[in-house]
């Protein structure tokens, strides 16, 4: 009994011992296999030990490569170059934060490339960093959205070149597309390839007609041509071209030709404007510098001096202007009008006053008079007289002249300050720019049927500026000219006869050669009147 017990009991150890090696010869193949088939997935500590580890040197080169670059050839990477050096906006896709890699993915379909290939085969690059194109089209980087594809789009720019003499005040000229400007030349040349070439020659200055004026601005000349020098600067926004010689000096000149039609032509850019500028002089374009610097955010070029071709993708050659010193909304950008030129001008010139004083503000000073004094011509000779006379009236009067080498801001300041100006017609009434709306401008009118004049002059742009406008005619009296002709002569007969004769006898008869004594009695009058408008 007990022997048939010990072979059960050896016999059901065996069969266990068997059951044992069956489970582990099979977990050992289930292992063998996984192991086999995915080595290091279920043991990432191993397989770190167990991956190469590489040196630092090559490591380094490898963080070079991590990110992807377009490929180029090595002439697309001297352009890119070029590109950079001259903040250029021919690719400004080298400038996209996004990152080329964003751009340009390796996934991109082998179809696709074989089409961009094809585009570059059919369009033909003008030999410049700005790689304008014959077919009006331009690279223009953009962001790209996730509805978007990869690739970018070519932006197309429209290529224009058109010009207007109809004008009878300005020549002006407007282009769009691959313009080159070499410096030390009278040319700006639009690349294109133009059945026959074309070449218009004008002065850039806002005097047409006047011979004498032109006489003292250079000649330039806009022509369409195949046949341009390389680019050695380019510029991403647009170039104002215009000259500074002509009456530049005379403070009426500076801103019935240059300065308010600079502005009209350049405001609407909002400083992003380069100004090339011919006939170029340092000491003016310093005395306007806040104004320059309030139009365009970069230095001028001295178009005359300097030596670079700079590259644009739109030019403007000439100044718009439509009325002496001032604006006609209607044919302005942007509506802009002579308020807004006087805005403009407090801005640039930090003037304090964008207003006049309500009348309660007066109840604790005096209202202000500035009177316009000259020194050569149609000077005020009892000056003291008349200063005595708006003192007695309630002003506090201020008495300057405008010199030409005057601090512009300064002057400005004072002029900014008071509540009417007087003066002879003459530019020293070109300060009411600067006058706050609603102060009065007084135009003293000299002998000789000189009010249209005058009107068109500073009357007109006064109430354009909404300013209150007196205007005072002297008598014969008043007027130097009674000690230098007849009671019958035709200075005073006739004065328009001398009119006829064209503006130069016309200057040298009435303008040069008279001074004014104002009857104080019918004087008092137009100041009551001033008074009035400050009132009200």
């Amino acid at each position: 009994m007990v022997n048939q017990m010990k072979l059960f009991r050896n016999a059901g150890q065996s069969q266990r011992f068997r059951f044992v090696v069956l489970v582990v010869g099979c977990f050992l193949v289930s292992m063998t296999f996984v192991v086999v088939s995915r080595p290091l997935t279920f043991f990432p500590s191993l397989s770190s030990r167990l991956r190469p580890q590489k040196s630092d040197a090559e490591r380094e080169k490898a963080a070079d490569t991590s990110s992807y670059s377009a490929p180029s050839t090595e002439k697309n990477k001297e352009e890119n170059l070029q590109g950079k050096k001259n903040h250029t906006i021919v690719d400004p896709i080298e400038d996209d934060k996004t990152g080329i890699d964003e751009v340009m993915e390796t996934t991109v379909e082998a179809e696709e490339e074989r089409t961009d290939q094809d585009e570059d085969r059919n369009r033909m690059t003008l030999p410049t960093v700005s790689n304008y194109t014959v077919d009006d089209t331009v690279q223009v980087a953009k962001k790209t959205t996730p509805e978007q594809p990869a690739r970018e789009r070519i932006k197309t720019v429209e290529k224009m070149l058109s010009c207007d003499f109809s004008d009878p005040r300005v020549d002006i000229c407007d282009m769009s597309g691959d313009i080159r400007i070499p410096g030390n030349s009278s040319d700006v040349i639009f690349v294109e390839s133009p059945q026959r070439e074309q070449a218009f020659r004008f002065r850039p200055y806002a005097r047409k007609g006047d011979e004498t004026a032109f006489g003292l601005v250079r000649e330039l000349t806009v022509k369409s041509s195949t046949a341009a020098p390389q680019c050695t600067v380019s510029h991403n926004v647009p170039a104002v071209v215009f000259s500074t010689g002509g009456y530049t000096g005379n403070l009426f000149h500076d801103f019935t030709d240059v300065l308010i039609p600079l502005f009209l032509t350049a405001r609407q850019y909002d400083g992003e404007v380069q100004f090339v500028v011919s006939d170029m002089n340092s000491w003016w374009v310093y005395k306007y510098r806040l104004v320059f610097q309030k139009l365009s955010k970069y230095p001028p070029i001295d178009y005359d001096k300097d030596k670079d071709v700079h590259c644009f993708s739109k030019v403007v050659v000439g100044l718009r202007a439509n009325k002496e010193l001032s604006i006609d909304p209607a044919r302005a950008p942007n509506g802009y009008s002579m308020v807004d030129f006087g805005k403009f001008m407090r801005s640039a010139l930090s003037l304090e006053r964008e207003s006049m004083s309500n009348i309660e503000d007066l109840a604790g000073r005096r209202p202000r008079i500035l009177i316009i004094a000259r020194k050569r011509s149609r000077v005020f000779v009892n000056l003291f007289e008349i200063a005595q006379l708006a003192e007695r009236l309630g002003f506090e009067v201020e008495v300057k002249e405008a010199e030409a080498g005057s601090d512009v801001a300064q002057f400005a300041k004072l002029v900014n300050s008071v509540d009417v100006m007087v003066g002879v017609h003459g530019a020293g009434l070109t300060n009411l720019v600067f006058l706050p709306p609603n102060a009065t401008v007084i135009q003293v009118v000299p002998w000789g049927g000189l009010e249209w004049l005058s009107m068109l002059d500073f009357g007109d742009p006064a109430k354009d500026m909404k300013l209150n406008y007196v205007q005072y005619s002297i008598g014969i009296e008043e007027s130097s000219l009674r000690e230098q002709y007849p009671r019958d002569h035709p200075v005073f007969k006739d004065p328009f006869s001398f009119h006829k004769q064209g503006f130069h006898v016309l200057r040298s008869t009435f303008m040069t050669n008279q001074n004014v004594k104002l009857d104080i009695n019918k004087f008092k009058s137009v100041l009551w009147k001033a008074l009035e408008h400050i009132i009200q």
